[in-house]
């Protein structure tokens, strides 16, 4: 049996884990989240998600990992034979968002180029979804989109590079140079935003606290699913990771550093983004609730308007577009070990192998999103993995842990006899009770509102194909995933 990778450091670990939460999410969903939620009366739901949900998770899962040193879906098993299907689940829900992820990073790569002169020219919608993207009809794919698939070959060209190199010397000094230069980066943008004509205002409409919607349920629900989704959590991410640790590690202690590190991010991108926001409303003589967006929108329509009417534009659209590419390959990174973990696990393979089945897999089915058609594919795949994976995987691991399995006091003695924090009652009712409730409550809403409206009003041949079908497939294929034995002994790279 080959010795299992390790990290080579404490902080290769925490900047891998760092590098994975903070993503793109963070800056094209978070700020708009906020302010849609009651402004800065958001922060208190927020930091109440964080603390019995986003930590105790991550704490658990680095728990998982450092305890049973394997992959998630090995993992799983060790605890029961029963709950290795979920980890596949989990295996499986990152080998989707890996089809899709290096799209969006590709897009940021383009754009950064399409920088230099601000190449959009002034009607950036037009050339966001026509001529950079030549979007067809919902339901069809189209030809292949060379401004797409050239900078997609560059992208995955960099993560088979770096997988390549194994955890020490490929993923653990990638996010070495990565998350310290997309700090850095963003720190300026910031700094740069703050000092725009009309940013002010923008800050005043994202901080000013309405209170009233610390009353409303939904607000509090936004708070939980933007913790989740921003965290890398329940998409066995963090269970891999952490089995890369020494066996004696600080487990509670490296958890709350990436949780507050993640939303530390979060804070610093709203900041930015509303004073960006604040800066376009001036210019246009609209008010701020007329131009907040999220999302594909936010970053490639409406940025690109605003950054072609800022002084020193061509900077910082670069600043702007490769701090998107940062953050967007070191989360892919993290998406991508998931799965080469596992299979390599699961049928004993050498870890070039593992990369060339489940990356050379992965990249294969990229090339769909890269087509005319891939904008509305993207959408869809995305929205449906997210809230009928991510959320629903997560529900099922929590309540497998700690109501079926019941080893939650067993995790707590693990972490507590080698970290400095030690868990009390409250990380035990924040898994086993308050968790389970909100995952609940957030999946019947989402199912409620999606039977009674279409998705973005797609055909729904289409929505049932690539959101319901592809949805459900991976919990499939994750239990099918099962029936092989484990080898007799861990192949380890």
């Amino acid at each position: 049996m080959n010795e299992r990778s390790q990290w080579g450091t404490r902080l290769g670990f925490l900047l891998a884990a760092i590098g994975s939460a903070v993503g793109l999410g963070n800056i094209w969903r978070f700020p708009a989240t906020a302010y849609e939620n009651g402004g800065g009366a958001f922060f208190i739901p927020y930091l109440f998600a964080l603390l019995t949900a986003g930590i105790p998770i991550l704490i658990m899962e680095f728990t998982i990992g450092n305890k049973y040193r394997s992959s998630a879906p090995r993992s799983f098993s060790k605890i029961s034979k029963g709950m290795e299907w979920i980890g596949w689940w989990q295996v499986l829900i990152s080998f989707v968002i890996s089809t899709y992820y290096p799209i969006i990073i590709a897009w940021s790569l383009m754009f950064a180029y399409y920088s230099f002169g601000t190449k959009w020219g002034a009607d950036t919608s037009s050339f966001f979804f026509n001529d950079f993207l030549s979007m067809t009809d919902p339901g069809s794919f189209g030809s292949i989109v060379p401004n797409v698939l050239i900078p997609l070959l560059i992208v995955w060209t960099i993560v088979f590079f770096i997988m390549g190199k194994g955890v020490k010397k490929g993923i653990e000094i990638a996010n070495r140079i990565f998350i310290p230069t997309l700090m850095i980066i963003f720190l300026i943008i910031v700094i740069c935003a703050v000092t725009l004509p009309g940013a002010l205002e923008g800050l005043n409409a994202f901080f000013e606290p309405n209170w009233e919607s610390i009353m409303d349920g939904s607000v509090w629900v936004a708070a939980y699913g933007q913790i989740f989704f921003s965290l890398s959590i329940a998409f066995a991410i963090m269970i891999t990771y952490s089995s890369y640790l020494p066996k004696k590690s600080d487990i509670t202690n490296n958890a709350f550093i990436t949780g507050f590190a993640n939303s530390s991010f979060e804070l610093l991108a709203g900041i930015g983004v509303f004073a960006i926001l604040g800066f376009m409303a001036l210019q246009s003589g609209s008010s701020i609730d007329e131009v907040v967006t999220s999302g594909v929108g936010l970053a490639f329509v409406v940025f690109p308007e605003i950054i072609s009417q800022m002084p020193a534009s061509s900077l910082f659209g670069i600043l702007f577009f490769v701090s998107l590419f940062l953050a967007g390959i070191s989360s892919m990174i993290s998406i991508t070990e998931t799965y080469i973990a596992g299979v390599q696990e699961k049928f004993s393979l050498s870890r070039g192998k593992a990369i060339l089945f489940g990356a050379g897999l992965s990249f294969i089915i990229s090339l769909f999103y890269a087509t005319q058609g891939g904008l509305v594919l993207l959408d869809t795949v995305d929205y449906f993995i997210n809230n009928y994976g991510v959320a629903l995987a997560g529900l099922f691991e929590v309540v497998a842990i700690a109501w079926f399995a019941r080893i939650l006091k067993d995790l707590q003695n693990h972490a507590d006899g080698q970290s400095a924090i030690k868990l009390g009652w409250w990380w035990r009712l924040s898994i086993g009770v308050i968790t389970p409730v909100v995952l609940g409550y957030m999946m019947l809403q989402n199912l409620r509102n999606d039977l009674e409206i279409p998705y973005e009003g797609y055909p729904l041949d289409f929505l049932f194909n690539f959101g319901w079908l592809l949805a459900i497939g991976v919990m499939f294929i994750g239990a099918l995933l099962t029936t092989k034995k484990w080898p007799s002994k861990d192949h380890e790279a």
